[in-house]
Order: C-alpha cells, then structure tokens, then sequence
C-alpha cells in the first residue's frame, strides 16, 4: 500500500517497508561479502596446504597494493579536477548569459545532490580503475625485479630487459595517466557548462570564463604533454613492428617512421607550450593553433611520409632494403625460441636395401617401438580397468624404465578413478566414497604377446610387476572428482572404496592417511566449504569428523598453474614411478610476446597437432608469444597433492625475475634426485614450437629467408589425413652416435611430400645439453615423406589385400599407428605397426597389433613382426627379436608341391571357421586362434607355390600373411614385432 503526499503528488511507501528495503540491501551485501571472504579464505587455507602461501599473499598483496595505489591517483586527478572546476565556478544567477534555461535545469536538479553523486561516481571510477590496474600484477612484478638478459638489441643498444620489463611497465603508466586527464577533460567539461563556466549562445556560439578555459588549457596541454611522452616511447615499441617482411623494426620503420615520431615528440612539446600559453593569453588562437600543428603533423609526417617511403622507396628494391631487418629478425627468432644452436647436417640418405644394413644395426632394431600411446587406451581400459569406474586417459603416455639392466620405452598410465556407476549416484558416493584411482600400469614398447596385446610389466590390484613397492593410491589425478572429504580417525570404520577384492565380491575400504588437503574439522571451515561450494552436506553428514580433510583443484595442471602463476604449462603432464611414489610431471614454461626482433606466433597453433584433442586440455590462456624456455619441471605427488618446482633452466632470465618476486618457491636443479632426473624429458609442447619455427627458421641467411623457397612444413598426420603428425618420443641413433630416448620429427618441402628433413633432440638430456639435430635432405631426394610413405603402404597390391582379409567382410577395422621415421643404415626406415578391432561398436572393442609395415627407399615389407618386414625389405636374417614370454616364431615350410586349388580351398575352409568361431557368443578364441593358424599356413604355401609356378607377385618384398579378426582379443600368436629394448 503506498499514498500520495497532496501537496506534491509524490507517491510516498508506507513507514515499514520504507524501513525493510535498508534492511534488505544490508543483508544482501552481507551475504555478497561472506561469499567473497570464504572465496578468500578458503584460497589461502588451499594455498597453506600446499606450503606456498607466499605465493598467495605476494600475488593478492600485489593486487592490493595496486589496485589502491591506482584507485587514489585516479581519484586524486579525476576528482580533483571535478572539485577544481567547481570552485572556478563563476558567480552569478540564472539567466545572465541569456537564455541559459537547459544548463540551469540541469544544475538545480542536480546541485542538492552533488556530494553523493560526487561519491558515488568516484566510487565506482575507484573500483573499475583499482581492478584494472591490480589485474597487472605481472608486469609490476616483472619490472620491479627486472634481471638482464645482456643481450643488445640492434637497433637502440639497449639491454633486452628493457623491452621485455621496463617497455610495458611504461605503457601502463602513460596509458594510464591519459585515461585520467581525458577522464578529467571529460568531468571538469561537464562541471563549468553545470555551473556557468561554458554557456552556449545563439547561433552555435560558446562563452567560456577564463578559469575555465585557463583549467581546460592546463588539461589539454598536459594530454599534449603526455602525448610527446607517448611518441617518445613509440620509438621504442618499433622492434615490434609488423610493417615489413617480417616482424621487428623494418626499413621503413628506422628511415621513416623513427625520425617520424622524434619529430612528432618535438612538435607535441610546442603544443603543450601553446595550450599552457593559453592560461595566461586570453583567446583561443594559441591553443587552436596548436592542435591544429599537432593534428596536421600527425597525418603527413606520421602517417603519409612513411606510406611513400614504403611506397618509393622500399618494394621496387625490398630485398635489398630489408635484407638487414630479416637478419635482426632472423638471429633473434632463433635465438628467443631456443633453435640458435640447432645443427644442420647435409643426409644423403641411401635408398638401396643391402642385406649388411640388418646386421650394421642390429643393435637399434630391439629397441623400436610399436605400441601406439595414442591407440591403446581402449586396450589398457579393457585388460586394465579391472572395474567400471576406473578409467585411463585418452592418450597414454611414454616414459622410460630400467629393468633387470635394460632400459626399455614404456608406455604408462594411472588407473584414475571415474565416476560412481549410474544408478548408485549421490552425494556420498560422489564425494566420500569414489575418492581415489588405484594403480599404475605399464607395458614395454616394444613387446606383445601372442594376441597382439601388450605384455604389462606392472599390472592389475594390488599392484604386480617389476616396478617394485609403491604408494597406489592416486588422490589427485587428471580425473579425480572436483572434491572429495577423506580422513578420519584411526580404528574408525573406513568409507572410502579403495579396491575391489578379488573374486568379485566385496571390496577393500581406506581411510586417507596423507597429509594432503585442507583439515575441516571445525564447524567455522565446514561452513566456508559449504559456502563455496552451495552444499549443506559439508555441515550435516555424520561422517565428516575432526581428522577430515578436503581434497580439490586436484588436477596436476591446476595444482601446478596455482602455485605458479607465471608459467605456462605443458598440455600432457605424465606419470611417473619415482622414489615410491607415483608422481605427475608437469613442464612449465617462461613465455613472453616483448623479446623484441622475435616473430610472435599464437602457441595454440604452434602446439596444435592430432593428438592435441586427445589431451582434453583447454586453450593456452597466453596465446601470442615470441619468447619461450622450458625453465622448470614440475612435480605433483599423486597421494598427498604435494607440489615442488625445479630450475631446469636456470640461466633464464625470465626466471631468474620471478625467482626474485616469489622467493625461494623454485628449487634448484641439483635438488633433483637421480631417480627422478631420469624419468625427465624434453617436452612435447616446446618441441612442437620449435619445429614450426623451424619450418623457416633453418634458413639463416637472409637473401634466402625473403625468397622463401627453401621453407618447409610439417606433414600432416599420414594415417587420419588431418591436422599435422605429431612428434614421437622413441629410442633410436643418429648417425655415427649412439641410440638415445629421442624426440623426433619431420619436415617436407611447402609445395611438395617428399622427405625435406628429420629432426631428433636428446630427450633425456639436462637443458643445457639438449641440441636439435636437424638431417637435411637434398632437394632433389627420393625419400618419401609420411604422406608418400603411408600411400605406398596402401597402394601395394599385395598388402592392401592381405589388410582387406585381415578386415573380414567388414567385420573388423584396421588402425595404423605411429609412423615412425628413423635413420637407419645410412637411409631412413618408416615402421608403421598396424591394429584391429571389431568394427561392431561394444564395449569390449580394442585394437591389437596384428602386422608390421616398413619401407625403406621403394621396397615395403610387411610382417607379422618387425623382423620379417625387416628380411623382407633387406633380404638376408634379421637379429632374433624375443621377448621374455614368446619364442620366436619358426618359419612355416610352405608345401610348394600342393596344387594352388587344393591350398585355395584351405584357405577359405581356415578363414569360414575363423568366422565361425567369432559369431558364437560368446566368440570362441581358441578355435579361432586355431583357425588362424591354419590360415597363415595356407596362404604362405599358395604363395610359394605361385612363385614356382613362375607366376608375377604384385610384390616380391612383402610376404603376405593375413590375420582376418573382429575383436580385439584374438588367440593368434602371430604378432611379436619385437623384445626387449637394448639400454640406452
């Protein structure tokens, strides 16, 4: 109910609600606050957890500091200015400059008012200026602890620090102050023309009192002022220039441009001298001469002048004009990338297959590996899953192990938890009884057992295997649950699942006893969490006790990214066995777009390949970079959450400053343990930068650099077709060294597929050893690339035959893995393993390796392993390749005396039954594994039985043994492509 006041006609609330809306809005900002303070605090109680609250209060003291600091100098020159204006008003009444009836309305209404309008606007000028400047934290940090590079830049001799710490520092602040003078131009404006200052007068005339005018001077002339500050400082920002043929200060930049703003710089201090004339000289012809100089010399001599140097000068004769721009921009790419020490080697590579090449490297051919990471998830997840709600990760990874002396590449993976099944989701399950994954599961690269499976050397719950004893239980993990309450005391009955008991019934509970999380178990911190989280469980459920914890921001990633700020993390953190614990291991990156000459690139589509979706990891927050070092490793205990950072490189500058501003938070590199030191790599993400910009970078000189017709590309993806291949960790040699865990990849021309390079770092190798090594190819090479190669596997008569028995009438699909290229007895060897699976889309489908592709020059060989691709490219006998659980396999004597008829239809009756068997349900593997068997038998006596007959094979180096499957599981022994590794 309201009422009407009579004398006004206002309509007025009645006493009691006009008393509740005070209330009302005090309660909501209450509640506003609350859930900001448990935002806080819950934050800080996260970040003591971990022990690196230093890192909390810097950042959040940081933001104060600046978001106060920024919020009264704003203030200060915006509303002192609105004040001065004020009190420069001219005194005198309504009307004395005519008919001023719209400015007088104006200030009537709003002159009662003016303190609270005053407050309130400054307020929220305050709150969005002190958020603004606090959310550059970074560069204030940067510039206070600013370390040399020593390193000059060419063309101002200066330290590259300034341009990386001092330069944006300084925009900030120019930036800054000319929002608050327009902001004051803008304010004080409103103010004369509120209070008489400014009275417009017919037709379109302005009467302005000299004060304000002589303010609206002082404020003009100081934006000019500023604004000669800024032309200076444009000096400066040229080396980021993106005018020329590449980035960096071009010729136009330095002959046109740079002279342009000195010029302008000068021109813009006469201006600020007019306008401040203008105080004390009555009129506005000082001042408007000024802006009209300033504005007049803007156009010709910063914009038009340099357009016709560009124009004139610079494109008929740009090869010679530039030629010294693209050398700065060249030395400095290479070397702000980390690519300045890349060498370069002329590789002719052989293309004949001589039978001495087996035995020249028999040494490297154990070592080889087959298993694809990026295929044999559904393979671990079906084998190792052992329960429905644990899962493995998309894309496993690959690592390194040394066992009984002979270091082998692994492919490995956490047994991470899942979710709860469907129908026993609730709260409880979802937070306090599903709480952790169980395990660790690897399988040597190169090895499989009789069904094309991986031989697991570290396996099943409770863990079995060579790995030894270790912590199983994975708390934290790429998909542990957003949060989960553990803990409690001992003796109590356990509640959370921590495995199933074999046999299937029942299963084994635990009570977290780490000292990973945050302690809730008084009433105050549960009521935080409950808060954040919008869940009055954390406050009513029984279980919850004094010993609890609360575990969250579990994922190595964000435990990493949290802790520091300042790097950029690598996208595919990996697992790792180490001191008996499982560790995640996490790449951190300095990154930084001001290293001045340097090409910026967005890291997303540097880093971007085919098994970049795998991953499952968002953007890269901070895209454009044009600086990058892999400055720390990173680790994160699975058990208990615990985060340590290690200098990797510490001779990096960038991270020698936030060394300096957050305190011993990053240990040094010889705190390393060697137990740990070997399970280090050379990160995917860094490897993949380098390579694109060695796509153009290897040309060093800088008439070839402008022709641009010896760049190259990365190869897209040969067996999907989409996106670029992506580089493969592998143990192989370079030529005349010795076989090392390697990170490879390749190169083809721009137009063309063939081969244009092969690239390999030393993966295991400290930073400051690690060394691309590029094999040049000559242009005029036979050597396929991928593309070419994974054709004219697909292409050959007899291979794609044998692959169409190998897919059963459609029954099953054939998958290429990893097309590995490596250098090999003077030539480079592509191996190509290849899978099935059933097509049909079950649960139970996953791919097992069934045959080996390899080509080197022309001559493919397919086996069903690696040593008879081998002998049948290179002719001869190829090492034994065993492996600890298969002998290998004995050649089967074809009966060249056998009527092609009599073995057609032996083939047929052999590939029915293996049908047969598969469409019992369940299959029946061991007739089917029979069936196969006898399949092989068939089909290699026809085809020796063709040959003596004196009939054209399609190829004579591929012996076609075909293995027909639909499942991923069959009972075939045909597939043992390789043993174990030799140590590297």
């Amino acid at each position: 109910m309201s009422f009407r006041n009579p004398g006004t006609g206002r309509v007025r609330l009645p006493r009691r609600p006009r008393l509740l809306i005070p209330v009302g809005i005090t309660l909501i900002v209450i509640v506003i606050l609350l859930f900001i303070f448990a935002g806080i605090y819950t934050d800080f109680l996260w970040y003591q957890s971990v022990n690196f609250t230093s890192v909390y209060s810097t950042v959040l003291l940081t933001q104060v500091l600046l978001f106060v600091v920024g919020a009264v100098l704003m203030v200060g020159i915006v509303g002192g200015n609105v004040m001065l204006a004020h009190r420069l008003r001219p005194m005198f009444g309504p009307g004395m400059f005519g008919n001023a009836q719209g400015a007088d309305r104006y200030r009537l209404a709003v002159d009662p008012h003016r303190r609270l309008i005053f407050l309130i606007i400054m307020g929220i000028l305050a709150l969005f200026t002190g958020s603004s400047i606090s959310g550059q934290w970074r560069t204030w940090l940067m510039f206070f602890n600013a370390t040399p590079f020593n390193v000059k830049d060419p063309q101002f001799g200066m330290d590259v620090s300034f341009f990386m710490f001092t330069y944006p520092f300084l925009r900030m602040v120019v930036n800054f102050l000319f929002t608050a003078v327009i902001l004051s131009v803008l304010a004080a404006t409103a103010v004369h023309y509120l209070y008489g200052g400014f009275r417009i007068q017919s037709p379109g005339g302005v009467h302005a009192s000299r004060a304000a005018r002589g303010h609206l001077s002082v404020l003009l002339g100081v934006f000019v002022l500023l604004k000669a500050v800024a032309y200076w400082l444009d000096r400066y920002g040229l080396v980021f220039s993106d005018r020329g043929k590449v980035f960096g200060a071009s010729y136009t930049d330095v002959h046109a441009v740079l002279p342009a703003k000195n010029i302008l710089a000068i021109i813009a201090l006469i201006c600020a001298v007019l306008f401040f004339a203008g105080v004390v000289r009555s009129g506005s012809m000082l001042p408007g001469v000024g802006l009209g100089l300033l504005v007049l010399s803007a156009v010709l001599i910063g914009g038009v002048y340099p357009v016709l140097v560009e124009q004139f000068q610079v494109k008929p004769n740009q090869q010679a004009k530039e030629h010294d721009y693209i050398q700065r921009n060249i030395d400095a790419t290479r070397k702000a990338y980390g690519v300045s020490a890349a060498s370069v080697t002329d590789y002719s590579a052989k293309t004949d297959a001589d039978p001495s090449v087996l035995q020249t490297e028999s040494q490297s051919i154990p070592g080889m590996r087959l298993l694809d990471p990026s295929l044999l998830s559904p393979t671990f997840q079906q084998k190792q899953q052992i329960r429905g709600y644990y899962q493995f990760p998309d894309q496993l990874d690959i690592d390194r192990y040394t066992i009984n002396g002979k270091t082998r590449d692994t492919v490995v993976a956490v047994r991470d938890i899942g979710q709860p099944p469907e129908a026993q989701r609730n709260w409880i399950n979802d937070h306090l009884v599903y709480t952790h994954g169980y395990g660790f599961v690897a399988a040597p690269g190169n090895q499989v057992d009789a069904s094309g499976l991986p031989i697991f050397n570290e396996r099943d719950i409770p863990p079995v295997g060579d790995l030894g004893d270790y912590e199983p239980r994975v708390y934290f993990g790429e998909n542990s649950p957003d949060y989960s309450i553990v803990g409690g005391p001992k003796g109590t009955k356990p509640v959370e699942l921590d495995f199933p008991e074999q046999g299937g019934n029942g299963q084994q509970n635990n009570t977290y006893g780490g000292k990973g999380g945050v302690p809730i178990g008084n009433f105050f911190t549960r009521a935080l969490y409950a808060l954040k989280y919008g869940e009055t469980n954390l406050l009513l459920n029984s279980n919850i006790n004094n010993d609890s914890r609360i575990l969250y921001d579990r994922e190595p990633l964000d435990r990493v990214e949290k802790v520091a700020p300042f790097l950029t993390l690598d996208r595919d953190p990996y697992p790792a066995v180490v001191g008996g614990r499982v560790l995640w291991i996490v790449d951190g990156y300095t990154t930084s777009d001001a290293y001045p000459y340097s090409e910026r690139k967005s890291l997303e589509s540097l880093t971007t390949d085919i098994s970049t979706p795998r991953l499952g990891v968002p953007q890269i927050p901070r895209d454009e970079v044009n600086y990058m070092r892999n400055s720390v490793k990173a680790t994160v205990d699975a058990y208990d959450g615990t985060v340590t950072l290690y200098a990797w490189d510490e001779t990096d500058p960038l991270l020698q400053t936030w060394r300096k501003a957050f305190g011993g938070i990053v240990k040094p590199a010889s705190a390393i343990s060697a137990e740990l030191r070997v399970h280090l790599r050379y990160p995917a993400d860094l490897f993949k930068a380098q390579r694109e910009i060695l796509t153009q970078y290897h040309v060093t000189d800088a008439d070839a650099f402008f022709g641009g017709q010896d760049f190259w590309k990365v190869p897209e993806d040969p067996a999907t077709g989409k996106s670029k291949q992506p580089p493969y960790y592998v143990t192989m040699k370079m030529p005349g060294e010795v076989q090392k865990f390697s990170l490879t990849t390749t190169f083809v021309p721009n137009r063309r597929q063939n081969m244009a390079a092969f690239m390999a770092v030393d993966a295991s190798s400290a930073a400051s050893d690690a060394k691309l090594q590029i094999l040049q190819l000559p242009s005029t090479t036979a050597i396929q690339g991928p593309p070419q190669a994974q054709n004219l596997f697909e292409s050959n008569t007899t291979v794609s035959t044998q692959l169409n028995l190998l897919r059963g009438q459609g029954a099953t699909e054939v998958l290429y893995g990893n097309l590995l290229t490596l250098p090999f007895g003077g030539g480079l060897l592509y191996v190509e393993p290849v899978y099935v699976q059933p097509r049909a889309e079950t649960s139970a489908k996953f791919p097992s390796l069934r045959k080996v592709l390899v080509l080197y020059g022309e001559k493919v060989g397919f086996g069903d392993n690696l040593s008879q691709a081998l002998q049948e490219v290179f002719g001869g006998q190829a090492p034994p390749i065993t492996n600890e659980n298969n002998p290998p396999q004995q050649e089967q004597q074809p009966n060249t005396n056998a009527s092609i008829k009599t073995l057609l239809e032996n083939a047929n009756k052999a590939f029915k039954a293996g049908q047969d068997a598969l469409a019992k349900n369940p299959p029946d593997w061991a007739a089917y594994g029979t069936a196969q068997r006898e399949l092989q038998q068939a089909l290699d006596s026809l085809n020796a039985a063709q040959q003596n007959a004196a009939q054209p094979s399609a190829s004579p180096s591929v012996s076609p043994s075909p293995q027909p499957s639909t499942s991923a599981s069959p009972a075939s022994p045909a597939a043992t492509p390789s043993a174990t590794a030799s140590p590297t």
